[in-house]
């Protein structure tokens, strides 16, 4: 509860610092003031409920709430990217001198109130637009060529489904249309990097229960992201997904068969895990026999270096969610230095890295789709 209680305090910062960027500095008359004020404090109060949906909270009553207080949060980036944007020009302005943008200058008020009104515009346009588009999912299709991929094995398709983040906002019904998305596709085998939750197995554990119809020739395999450490014990919820059916990789591997021909799955705990169930490239690779070919699920793509030298032949991940709400993708840019979303190549190792199905913190998307990739592997 105190996690809840410091973002409360922080958002309530935050807003208050709004309702003197589009009130206060905008000149509004005292009623503007005061719609303003109830609009910012309802949006604060359900983005509260929202955080604390599936962990702290219930979600048969605080999802639905608790879903409009999360795309709050989007228009709140928004507004905030503008306001800050709105204070640079006038900045400029007056050190310019412009008289335009001295305080109490009439032209100032009516440029404030007028780029408020934009922007105000533009931040919910988007976020309405972004949670139209999150709850769209579509399969995309990628040819994966892999030197050391057995003949046996060319052709094969690989479903990929990272970053459902149901909980707070998204729920078993999201679950059941990426299961019915994937199904369609009629794939060979599926992958899981992780990021399935946000909450607790008793709170979001119905949520995911979809995912015990999925069904694929050579398996369905997952690996733990960095949310599955956050509001549960991560082997809890682990063991609940071997509950569903899937193959659970906790630093290990198995070798699936086609016609004589075998492939290596090896699995690895997320990135930043903390003991005493940290990612172990080498238990997960240990006693593989090296002739095999070797397909690394990991949830973060900085796990590439290691595969790579490892001779790890394909490394599918996620967590970069493509930025998901741009321009945020400058941001995830700096932190990562392959790809956020498609192909790129790590010394031998190819690597695969989704935008994700779901989204974490405001279920929206925006220059960043959600997608269930079907990888379609080929010998090279």
């Amino acid at each position: 509860m105190i996690f809840l209680l410091v973002v409360g305090a922080f958002l309530g910062a935050v807003h208050y610092w709004l309702y003197r960027r589009f009130a206060r500095a905008a000149e509004l008359p005292r009623g503007g003031r005061i719609a303003v004020a109830a609009v910012l404090s309802a949006g604060w109060l359900l983005a509260v409920i929202g955080f604390g949906s599936g962990t702290y909270f219930a979600t048969s009553w605080a999802r639905p709430p608790g879903y409009v207080g999360m795309v709050w949060l989007s228009v709140v980036f928004y507004l905030w990217l503008g306001a800050v944007l709105i204070a640079l020009l006038l900045l400029a302005g007056r050190l310019l001198r412009f008289a335009a943008a001295r305080p109490g200058d009439r032209r100032r008020r009516v440029f404030v109130r007028a780029t408020s009104i934009l922007t105000a515009t533009v931040a919910v346009g988007a976020s309405i637009y972004g949670a139209i588009v999150a709850q769209h999912p579509r399969a995309t299709h990628t040819v994966v060529e892999l030197p050391g991929l057995p003949a046996e094995f060319d052709g094969t398709r690989v479903a990929v489904i990272a970053d459902l983040h149901v909980g707070p906002a998204l729920g078993a019904s999201f679950t059941q249309k990426v299961v019915d998305l994937v199904t369609a596709q009629e794939p060979d085998m599926i992958v899981l990097p992780g990021d399935l939750i946000d909450g607790t197995v008793a709170k979001v554990g119905a949520d995911i229960e979809p995912l015990s119809a999925l069904d694929a020739p050579l398996g369905v395999y997952a690996v733990s992201g960095n949310h599955e450490y956050y509001a549960d014990d991560v082997n809890a919820w682990l063991d609940y997904w071997e509950t569903l059916g899937l193959t659970v990789l906790r630093n290990e591997h198995q070798t699936v068969f086609r016609d004589g021909a075998a492939l290596d799955v090896a699995g690895v705990h997320d990135y930043d895990a903390p003991e005493p169930d940290p990612a172990d490239m080498a238990a997960a690779l240990e006693g593989r026999n090296p002739e095999n070919a070797v397909m690394l699920v990991a949830h973060q793509p900085l796990h590439s270096s290691e595969a790579a030298a490892n001779g790890v032949d394909l490394q599918i991940s996620g967590h970069t969610h493509g930025g998901q709400m741009w321009p945020f993708h400058f941001a995830v840019k700096l932190v990562h230095d392959t790809a956020l979303v498609g192909l790129d190549q790590v010394g031998p190792t190819t690597l695969y890295t989704t935008s994700g199905v779901g989204a974490w913190g405001p279920p929206v998307r925006v220059g960043a789709p959600p997608e269930v990739p079907i990888l379609e592997l080929r010998s090279r």
